[in-house]
């Protein structure tokens, strides 16, 4: 009998080729019986991604993230499995929610919904997304997805990533300081690397003009959280990602000025679901044809 591949939702089980033997393991509690000789992992996605189970797998030989982001598995992945991730699946759902922080910046959304639970009608005119500056940092598959939001509303989309690429009209990470001032909007998608913790910190955040907004869908320690509260306002942030995450209840973060966040949900909504459903079916028919999986990823190179 194969040696089992773990799954997160049962329409994979149901859905497996010939010759997997697929077991459902959503994250809580303990795996399936039989679950050390797992061969296949694929993590469950949000609060249930389960990392510990895998040192008790000797047979492991791939494991699968549903998330862009791949560095939390690093730690714990053994020597000659391959990891691969779910590049791809969260472009459509993070691309929306970083367009609708901005909008509710821009707009004041927060203000009026603060209004409306104090039945207060008090009208003002806001900031405007169309004819802004807008930076995207990271620029990669999600990246390319807010731009291709942005546009339709008459922004400037200026491209950065870790190494230029002339041909593409990105520019590399050693642009960013001459690009800050005149950037309206700067919107984080990079991942978290020694190389990308506090990339935006004090020295960075100073160089943008008065009242740019700051965005945060990447991950929370890209921005220095003590340069932003230093900046009392001046700088705005929208975030869907903190650092320190979970945020505590007494952390100064919930009170900045300027400062608004969502709970890390951006890459969640309805839209990552089925396409992720459908991704892992993919992966189980490459498994089980021998053939080479999806989205491997090679930390280093």
């Amino acid at each position: 009998m194969a040696d089992p591949v773990l799954v997160p939702w049962q329409d994979n089980a149901d859905n497996a080729p010939d010759g997997v033997r697929a077991v459902v393991y959503n994250g809580e509690g303990d795996p399936p019986a039989g679950w050390s000789d797992t061969a296949l992992y694929v993590v469950p996605y949000g609060p249930g991604q389960r990392l510990d189970v895998i040192a008790g797998m000797p047979r492991l030989r791939a494991v699968q993230v549903l998330t862009a982001g791949y560095e939390h598995v690093l730690g714990v992945l053994p020597d000659g499995v391959a990891l691969y991730n779910g590049r791809g699946l969260h472009d459509a759902s993070t691309a929306e929610h970083a367009v609708a922080l901005i909008l509710a910046a821009q707009r004041d959304l927060p203000t009026w919904a603060r209004d409306q639970s104090a039945q207060v009608w008090r009208p003002f005119y806001t900031r405007s997304l169309a004819d802004t500056r807008v930076l995207i940092v990271g620029y990669g598959s999600i990246g390319a997805a807010i731009e291709e939001r942005l546009l339709p509303f008459e922004t400037e989309v200026v491209r950065v990533a870790r190494r230029p690429r002339p041909a593409e009209d990105v520019h590399g990470i050693a642009d960013l300081h001459g690009l800050l001032p005149g950037a309206d909007v700067v919107v984080l998608v990079a991942p978290h690397t020694p190389e990308t913790e506090g990339l935006i910190g004090r020295a960075e955040l100073a160089l943008l003009p008065d009242d740019a907004l700051v965005v945060n869908v990447g991950r929370g320690p890209v921005l220095d959280t003590g340069a932003l509260l230093a900046e009392k306002g001046r700088v705005r942030a929208a975030l869907d990602v903190t650092d320190p995450e979970p945020l505590p209840a007494d952390h100064p973060l919930w009170a900045a000025p300027g400062v608004y966040f969502t709970p890390h949900v951006a890459g969640g909504s309805a839209t990552f679901y089925p396409r992720a459903r459908r991704f892992v079916d993919g992966q189980l028919r490459r498994w089980a044809a021998g053939e080479p999986l999806a989205n491997e990823v090679r930390p280093g190179h």
